[in-house]
């Protein structure tokens, strides 16, 4: 079985139009939507949700005013001044460190685990699909990660899957670097910018700490055909293979808009360049 993890170095990069297209693409695989933050591949697949369970990620300090002597020793020494002067906790401010249930002298204060977001196991057209959403401003967006590529890996294998496609989160920040462990090949999708080569330099330093296949598509290559050259060169010099050059299209526009993936729209030049990317990366996966 082979993993491949689809990211950028920005959003809207199209790395999700990408892996939409992958869904319909590749034969007997799971999608995974890493990108729990801002998680959008479902708006392609139109999942039907046959699994749904509760994420726990990080811990919020609760005082039990029964037991509370209100000594101040917890309101003094919170860093966060999540302890307000009436002895009630901010649950926004607490970070769960854990420190004023440590130093109180009452045993009043306990941590309760947080419901961060939510995950789950779908079915869709294309094969099964695990995907996740973290609550608004919730943390812990790396273990969220962490846990539906666990249950994709172990969905792959009961099902003895040949793929797992992950639409992976853009930057390089902790979902990524969650993303990126133990995957067969990164896929790196960057438009024709010098801001977008150097997200992509920048992504490609990461994926390479973890000894990774790294590839690379340009997106709407044909908007900026002096900078999409400077990227070629760098990947000529950088060893990495260029699979594809995607041209500006606004019928993918027009498709997306529709919720439907390239591959499930009109025939055209685009639809060409993803079989031929899926063509060069399938070739490199065996």
């Amino acid at each position: 079985m082979k993993t491949v993890l689809i990211i950028s170095g920005k959003g809207g990069t199209g790395k999700t139009v990408l892996a939409g297209s992958l869904a319909v693409l590749v034969k007997n695989k799971v999608m995974v939507d890493c990108d729990v933050d801002a998680a959008n591949l479902h708006l392609l697949l139109h999942p039907e949700i046959r699994e749904r369970h509760e994420f726990k990620g990080g811990h919020t300090a609760i005082i039990d005013q029964n037991l509370c002597q209100e000594c101040g020793l917890c309101v003094a020494s919170c860093r966060f001044e999540a302890i307000k002067p009436d002895f009630v906790v901010d649950p926004f401010s607490c970070e769960g460190c854990g420190l004023c249930r440590e130093l109180c002298p009452q045993g009043a204060i306990r941590m309760v685990e947080n419901i961060s977001g939510e995950w789950f196991v779908s079915d869709t057209r294309y094969g099964p699909f695990v995907h996740a959403k973290l609550g608004i401003a919730e943390e812990n967006s790396g273990k969220l990660v962490a846990k539906i590529r666990q249950v994709a890996q172990e969905l792959a294998q009961g099902k003895g899957c040949d793929y797992v496609i992950i639409d992976g989160p853009p930057g390089i920040g902790c979902p990524v670097i969650a993303s990126l462990s133990g995957v067969d090949c990164v896929l790196v999708v960057t438009e024709p910018t010098l801001s977008g080569l150097h997200d992509a330099q920048r992504v490609i330093g990461v994926a390479r700490q973890f000894r990774s296949d790294v590839k690379m598509v340009i997106n709407k290559c044909d908007l900026n055909t002096d900078m999409s050259g400077k990227i070629e060169k760098y990947c000529a010099d950088n060893d990495i293979q260029l699979i594809g050059k995607i041209k500006f299209d606004e019928q993918v526009t027009r498709t997306i808009v529709q919720g439907k993936t390239v591959m499930d729209g009109p025939d055209g030049t685009t639809k060409d360049e993803f079989i031929k990317i899926w063509d060069v990366l399938r070739g490199s996966l065996k």
